[in-house]
């Protein structure tokens, strides 16, 4: 409990403040400052600075960036919805699937839909289809498209390819000029191709089914927020004429 002399003191100062409010004059309030800052221990007192600046809250930047990127992969999710119901539409269930990932969304293709085997040219029949896709691909903002190339474990020596890194490649680049060529709304320089061979397989080689698996062609929709709020490298263009060829084991 207060003692009672200091709440007379506070009741005191209550009604100095009343009265220097209800009449203006910067010399007395000049004087009730001073007073009160030599009462409470001297010093700058609430009165030099009435209207301090709140500092900024951490808390509420981070929940900033994790609504941008919320935001995004709700984007992300809309636009697999659209390629959903394009799939569905062509009765293309088996050969293609999508699905949300870390990196954005993934678009895989069995490379039987697009390639005769051990060739690099979308078949004729095909085309149409990819054509078809491009128009799925047009985005505001921009975002960038990864086109891989991937291949079984059996080796590729013919007239054409050396190697099976060569033929997934060429796979990846063939159908990315067929998409990009087909559509005049899509910016070519926010679209690459690369290819992996018989690395990173999805299933076994040791079986004909799991091989049929593995031959495939991905595009990859990049996000344009990750998840710690920044944004990722789609805001910056690639050079969708440069191939790239890796050799390592994981992507």
């Amino acid at each position: 409990m207060l003692p009672y002399s200091d709440l007379l003191t506070l009741l005191l100062a209550l009604f100095i403040v009343l009265f220097a409010s209800s009449s203006i004059d910067s010399q007395k309030f000049a004087q009730l400052s001073a007073a009160f800052n030599a009462v409470f221990d001297g010093g700058n007192g609430v009165m030099d600075n009435p209207s301090p600046v709140e500092p900024m809250n951490p808390k509420s930047d981070s929940l900033n960036k994790n609504a941008a990127y919320l935001e995004d992969q709700k984007s992300l999710s809309k636009i697999k919805g659209k390629v959903d119901d394009f799939i569905a539409v062509h009765e293309l269930e088996k050969q293609f699937e999508t699905k949300m990932t870390d990196d954005g969304l993934l678009v895989t293709i069995r490379d039987s839909v697009l390639f005769d085997p051990g060739k690099a040219d979308v078949k004729e029949e095909y085309k149409a289809t990819a054509k078809e896709l491009s128009k799925l691909l047009v985005f505001n903002p921009k975002r960038s498209v990864i086109i891989t190339g991937y291949t079984d474990n059996v080796p590729m020596n013919n007239a054409e390819f050396s190697s099976n890194w060569e033929l997934s490649v060429m796979r990846a680049v063939n159908f990315l000029t067929l998409i990009v060529d087909a559509n005049p709304k899509l910016d070519s320089s926010y679209f690459s191709a690369k290819g992996y061979g018989e690395n990173n397989p999805i299933a076994s080689n040791d079986t004909a089914k799991g091989r049929a698996k593995n031959r495939r062609v991905e595009v990859l929709i990049q996000p344009l927020v990750k998840k710690d709020g920044t944004s990722t490298s789609s805001s910056t263009k690639t050079d969708s004429t440069s191939t790239k060829q890796s050799q390592s084991n994981s992507k």
